[in-house]
C-alpha cells in the first residue's frame, strides 16, 4: 500500500505508562502528540497517523468519531484482531502491525517448551529441590512430529528451530497446500480434529480473529494422542480453556505449555496453575532484551516510508486481521 501525505505528518502517540523509544527519531520526522487514552479523541484532531504503543487499548475504537483525519495507524503488537471494528475495517484508514520483530524469540520459546517438556526440567528441578540424586530416562525430539498451527511469520520461524534439532514439522493455516521449505505438508486449520492425532506437539502460533476463536475446542483435544503436549505462544481464545482443563484432567492429552491463557492474566484460583503437566508463564515469549528497541525501529522505517510515499511494512488485511502471507 503506498501512501504520500505531501507535508509533514502529525504523529498522535498512544501510550499508557513509559514512552515509545526513539522518540526523537519521530519527531524528526513528524510532529508528535503524546497521549493517553482519555486525551485520544483532541490528539488525533486532524492528525494524519496513530502510533499505537499502547498495544491493546481499546481506545481508537471508543474515539473513532474524532479519527477522521487519520490515514494510517501502526500497532506495536502482531495479534490486532481484537482490535480491529466494523468502522475502521471499512474505512481507507492503512493498518500496519509489528508482525516478525518478535517472530524469533516467540519461536526460541515454543522450542524451549519442548525440551523442557522432553527432558523433563521440571521433575528434575523437584528432584534438586527435594535434594535427591534420581536417575531417569528422558524423551528424545529427533524424529518426533509437530503441528504448527498458524503458517506466518511466527509459524515459519518455529518450523526452522524445530526442524534444525530434528522433528519433523507440519503446518495447519487457512487452507491446506502442499508443503514448502519450513513445513513438510499444510493442512486446514478448519481440519484439526481429524489431524491432530499423528501429531506428538501441537504448537499454537495463529493470530486471533473470529475464524480462529476456540480453535482447539474439546473435539480437538480428543483427537489429540494421550502422549501429545499443547503448546500455546499465539493467543489464550484459541484454546476453549474449560476444554482443556478437562483434556488435562483426564488424561485426554499429556500436558501443555501455555504461555498464553484464557483469561489473562489467569486468576488465582484457577485449576491450570496447580496442575503438575501444565507449564504456565506469563504472556513473555517474545520480550526479549532490546524488543521494545526493535519495536519502535520498525515504526520508524515504516514512518520514513509514509513520509516518502513509498508502500508500508506490514500492512494488515483488516478483513483477515492478520498480514497475509505471499
Amino acid at each position: 500500500m503506498t501512501i504520500s501525505v505531501g507535508k509533514r505528518p502529525v504523529v498522535a502517540v498512544l501510550y499508557r505508562e513509559a514512552l515509545p523509544p526513539r522518540l526523537d527519531e519521530v519527531e524528526e520526522l513528524a510532529e508528535v502528540r503524546l497521549t493517553k487514552a482519555g486525551g485520544l479523541a483532541e490528539a488525533m484532531n486532524g492528525a494524519d497517523v496513530l502510533y499505537q504503543w499502547h498495544s491493546f487499548s481499546p481506545a481508537l475504537r471508543e474515539n473513532w468519531a474524532a479519527a477522521s483525519s487519520l490515514k494510517w495507524v501502526h500497532v506495536s503488537a502482531a495479534g490486532v484482531g481484537q482490535l480491529l471494528f466494523d468502522e475502521l475495517i471499512n474505512s481507507d484508514v492503512a493498518y500496519t502491525n509489528s508482525r516478525g520483530v518478535l517472530s524469533r524469540a516467540i519461536a526460541e520459546f515454543a522450542l524451549g517448551f519442548v525440551l523442557d517438556i522432553a527432558k523433563d526440567s521440571r521433575g528434575s528441578l523437584r528432584l534438586q529441590q527435594g535434594r535427591r540424586w534420581q536417575h531417569r530416562v528422558t524423551r528424545r525430539i529427533q524424529g518426533q512430529r509437530a503441528l504448527v498451527v498458524g503458517t506466518g511469520s511466527i509459524g515459519r520461524e518455529i518450523a526452522s528451530l524445530f526442524r534444525a534439532v530434528g522433528l519433523q514439522v507440519s503446518g495447519a493455516g487457512r487452507s491446506s497446500r502442499p508443503g514448502d521449505e519450513f513445513f513438510d505438508e499444510i493442512h486446514s486449520s478448519a481440519e484439526l480434529a481429524i489431524t491432530v492425532n499423528d501429531f506428538d506437539y501441537v504448537v499454537l502460533a495463529a493470530p486471533l480473529t473470529d475464524d480462529t476463536k476456540h480453535l482447539v475446542d474439546a473435539q480437538v483435544l480428543s483427537a489429540m494422542k494421550p502422549t501429545a503436549h499443547l503448546i500455546n505462544v499465539g493467543r489464550g481464545e484459541l484454546v476453549h480453556t474449560d476444554a482443556l482443563v478437562h483434556a488435562l484432567r483426564s488424561g485426554s492429552i499429556a500436558g501443555a505449555a501455555l504461555d498464553v491463557v484464557h483469561p489473562e492474566p489467569l486468576p488465582e484460583e484457577h485449576p491450570l496453575w496447580s496442575m503438575e503437566n501444565v507449564i504456565i508463564t506469563s504472556h513473555m515469549s517474545g520480550d526479549t532484551e532490546h524488543y521494545l528497541e526493535d519495536l519502535g525501529k520498525l515504526f520508524v522505517e515504516n514512518l520514513k516510508r509514509f513520509n516518502r510515499g513509498e508502500p508500508l511494512q506490514n500492512v494488515v488485511d483488516k478483513k483477515l486481521g492478520f498480514v497475509p502471507v505471499p
